[in-house]
């Protein structure tokens, strides 16, 4: 019998979307329940298990760039195990043959020469569908260590199963495979990721690791101001101390990474690094201190970045939707509709360049701050006719710390934060306690980080002008931000 490899994506997850009203409204063509043993490995990808009393062992041949995977099924055997059969499923797990005696093996034989293999109970059940000339399965997976659900589907043909994919509307969904899936799942070999977003005013840090559907779990998030851009926008260069300890932050945050067991980290530069005329010179520093290579992103892709995290935190926004993220040098707009992104762009509107300017870091007379709130309104003028969209959501550490203010968290809450409603009347109560206060009086406000006292003024004018030019009363703040965003276009399954 010709074995023929097979095509197949998957995805893990609560819930499906319209994918499940999808299969709800279509009989299933059978449905199965039974009781399957995964044998998993932290260095392997193979699938393998034991189904009906069978060692079933399928290969991982190809990963396509588009993340589709091509499984070929190298064996199916019943018990006892050969000696050869033994080695095909130890060498697709990745361990050492146990020192067994004996030509004949059981499974408790293989586990008890093996303990680095983990042997999972899972119990299935699945609904089977054709879909887009494709085999379609609904799945739910129960485990000692949780539950989870999966729809997958499969051909010999690449293009039918991204098609089928696409119509039941899960293209936007990583492919996970169910080894992997199951070890995120059972925490066996669950990868971390560290991310870094170097930022004009501050230097964010996060370190994530997956879960079975797909989710990061947060193990490291934490920002340090840092000040790179101090002095940018007068002289156009980074200054040497504004560099030494962003450099010195960076360098803590890799020996952090590093101790937490990371398999890769990320870091990217956004508007003060676009526009230093010296960024080089900081990027070498960084490799040749941290061996970490800043990228410099554009700002259209950063505004992606922001996009994607935002819209990964709050599932719930549907409709028209801007998404801007603010941040020391600039800020970055994304408008969509159902999801679809129709413009992107980034302005040099950034909390730094105005308090530079206005000398916004103390308390001002209120003509001051008018002249600065006239000037910001000016540089947002691209964002002028463009309609007042359902929902707007705000990114970055200027709301996230307007939201602690407003809920005059003494320590950080993320829950809290998450989802915030900032309308017109908190914002501008805001920006009055920050115009009548000098940046050591704006440090003993409950919510305000320390380090933001000098740039939160400017980055509230900035929010209340972006309310105004786009028509709204109120925004939601998320707490995910480009790292988030980064972590998954890097580092997703």
């Amino acid at each position: 019998m010709t074995i023929v490899p097979r095509w197949e994506w998957r995805t893990f997850g609560d819930s499906f979307g319209a994918a499940d009203d999808r299969f709800d409204a279509l009989p299933p063509e059978r449905i199965g329940e039974g009781d399957d043993v995964y044998l998993l490995s932290g260095v392997s990808e193979a699938s393998v298990k034991v189904r009906d009393g069978l060692m079933d062992v399928k290969r991982l041949e190809q990963v396509r760039d588009d993340g589709l995977e091509q499984w070929r099924p190298v064996m199916k055997a019943s018990f006892p195990l050969g000696g050869e059969e033994v080695n095909v499923v130890l060498e697709a797990l990745g361990v050492e043959a146990p020192r067994l005696g004996g030509e004949s093996y059981s499974l408790d034989d293989l586990l008890i020469g093996s303990p680095e293999i983990l042997a999972l109970k899972v119990h299935k059940r699945r609904e089977h569908y054709t879909i887009g000339g494709c085999m379609a399965e609904r799945t739910e997976l129960r485990t000692e260590n949780g539950s989870t659900r999966t729809v997958a589907v499969e051909s010999e043909d690449p293009e039918r199963v991204l098609a089928a994919v696409r119509e039941l509307g899960l293209d936007s969904r990583r492919n996970v495979s169910v080894p992997r899936g199951l070890k995120a799942l059972a925490g066996v070999g669950a990868p971390r990721y560290a991310v870094v977003d170097v930022g004009t005013n501050s230097i964010k840090f996060h370190i994530g690791g997956r879960e079975a559907g797909g989710q990061w779990r947060t193990v490291v998030d934490r920002a340090e101001v840092t000040r790179l851009g101090e002095g940018l926008d007068e002289t156009g260069k980074l200054g040497e101390v504004p560099i030494e300890r962003s450099v010195a932050a960076i360098a803590g945050m890799a020996d952090e990474a590093r101790q937490a067991g990371v398999v890769g980290i990320a870091a990217v530069g956004t508007a003060g690094l676009r526009a230093a005329s010296n960024a080089a010179q900081f990027v070498d520093s960084v490799r040749a201190r941290c061996g970490i290579d800043v990228e410099i992103i554009l700002g259209e892709e950063e505004g992606r970045l922001a996009y994607l995290a935002a819209t990964a935190g709050l599932p719930s926004a549907t409709g028209s939707l801007v998404v801007f993220d603010t941040g020391g040098g600039s800020s970055q707009f994304t408008f969509s509709h159902a999801g679809q992104i129709g413009d992107r762009f980034s302005l040099k509107v950034g909390a730094v360049r105005y308090t530079e300017r206005f000398r916004l870091d103390g308390a001002v007379p209120e003509d001051t701050l008018a002249s600065a709130v006239a000037a910001i309104g000016g540089d947002l003028a691209p964002l002028e006719g463009r309609g007042t969209p359902d929902a707007i959501v705000a990114l970055g550490g200027a709301v996230t710390n307007m939201a602690a203010v407003k809920h005059e968290l003494a320590t950080y809450d993320h829950d809290v934060v998450q989802g915030t409603v900032l309308d017109r009347e908190e914002i501008d109560r805001q920006i009055e306690l920050y115009r009548t206060r000098s940046a050591g009086e704006r440090r003993d406000i409950v919510g305000l980080q320390p380090g933001r006292a000098e740039v939160i003024l400017a980055g509230a004018c900035i929010v209340r002008t972006v309310l105004s030019i786009l028509g709204r009363e109120s925004l939601s703040v998320s707490d995910y931000g480009l790292r988030h965003g980064l972590l998954v276009d890097r580092f997703g399954l």
